[in-house]
């Protein structure tokens, strides 16, 4: 019930047309919600089989990294983005740490290798406490159908 109260009172960060939010508690049990949408979505813009797998696999990448660093009872929210041939994936989580994921890991490895574009960051959020946001943002475009 307070996951739905939460939702029902946070106004979105944009009203973009092309723009999909899904807030689920930062846990490994919920990163199957993330890959399951960003399939749904990368299936309806029409990317192939390998890039709609290779889209699953970098956002439980993504995912798995923040869930790692999230604060107890975190939030993790995802922003799936829709802009001509591109797919665009925002994570961010609440987190005790001012570090973001290593990128010295093999998950980092696996994520760059994935996406064609990927960056991290973290900003201090003064009205959380001393926490920080960190946030994972990646790009995918359709693959050159033959």
């Amino acid at each position: 019930m307070s996951v739905e109260r939460e939702v029902a009172q946070v106004e979105p960060a944009t009203s973009a047309p092309n723009q999909v939010e899904v807030r689920v508690r930062a846990e490994p049990d919920q990163l199957s919600v993330m890959r399951a949408v960003v399939g749904d979505l990368a299936m309806r813009a029409d990317h192939d089989i390998d890039s709609i797998a290779d889209l699953r696999l970098a956002v439980d990448e993504a995912c798995s990294s923040l869930v790692r660093l999230a604060a107890p009872e975190a939030t993790l929210v995802c922003r799936f983005r829709l802009s001509g041939e591109q797919l665009s994936i925002t994570a961010e989580v609440l987190s005790k740490n001012d570090f973001g994921p290593r990128k010295d890991t093999f998950s980092w490895r696996v994520l760059s290798a994935l996406a064609d574009a990927v960056s991290t960051s973290v900003e201090s959020d003064p009205a959380a406490n001393g926490s920080h946001l960190v946030r994972i943002e990646l790009t995918k475009g359709r693959t050159a159908q033959v």
